[in-house]
């Protein structure tokens, strides 16, 4: 096993982020739910604020495995224009699968952070965690979708994945932190001790606490 639990690997994938540390143009973003622990970690001991970043895979009409795109948290939509056409998807069916995916972010995100406003990421250096990588279609997409946020900068940052994803997403973004890319990879739990599924209430509490207001000096 490589770590013990999430929190074990954000502290781990922390260490190799210690560039971004204390600087006021940062913000982590968690995946959730597994991501949101691992990016507590990093988002705390680099003191840099986080959030969560919700991502929804726009599943084709009759066959809702088959990604035609994806739609993220602040109703950022990317297409897969190929897909689209050869699948002769209309204009109208891709705005119904974008409303019922809407739907559900927007339900999460009240979950997750009752009143509170996400955090505007334009302009800033955004480091996207998740809890690993095997195929990384859910990363890329949030990816995709952020750099419509306009940020400066986009840091996809991971305590582990598979070698040939992390090349793959390289490409697709300004820089790719694999904490370890172990041999052979067969799926993320695989490397943890503990692998619980993270629940609602416990991402609630962790973005709580990441954004609690310093105390008053007295």
């Amino acid at each position: 096993m490589l770590y013990r639990d999430r929190n074990h690997a954000g502290r781990v994938l922390a260490k190799e982020l210690q560039g971004y540390a204390g600087r006021p143009d940062v913000l982590v973003l968690g995946l959730p739910r597994g991501g949101v622990p691992v990016a507590y970690e990093v988002a705390r001991a680099l003191g840099v604020p986080m959030d969560v970043f919700i991502v929804r895979k726009l599943g084709a009409p009759g066959q809702p495995e088959l990604a035609v795109g994806a739609i993220a948290s602040g109703g950022v939509r990317v297409l897969n224009s190929d897909i689209v056409r050869v699948l002769g998807i209309s204009e109208r069916q891709i705005e119904e699968l974008t409303a019922h995916e809407q739907q559900e972010i927007e339900k999460r995100e009240r979950l997750y952070r009752g009143d509170r406003p996400p955090i505007a990421v334009s302009g800033l250096t955004v480091i996207l965690v998740d809890d690993g990588l095997a195929t990384g279609s859910t990363m890329r997409a949030a990816a995709a979708a952020l750099r419509h946020a306009n940020p400066a900068k986009i840091v996809v940052a991971v305590p582990l994945a598979a070698e040939a994803t992390c090349e793959v997403i390289a490409a697709e973004v300004d820089q790719v932190v694999c904490a370890a890319t172990p041999a052979p990879f067969y799926a993320v739990g695989q490397w943890y001790e503990q692998f619980t599924q993270t629940t609602d209430e416990e991402v609630r509490e962790l973005l709580a606490s990441a954004n609690q207001p310093p105390a008053a000096v007295s």
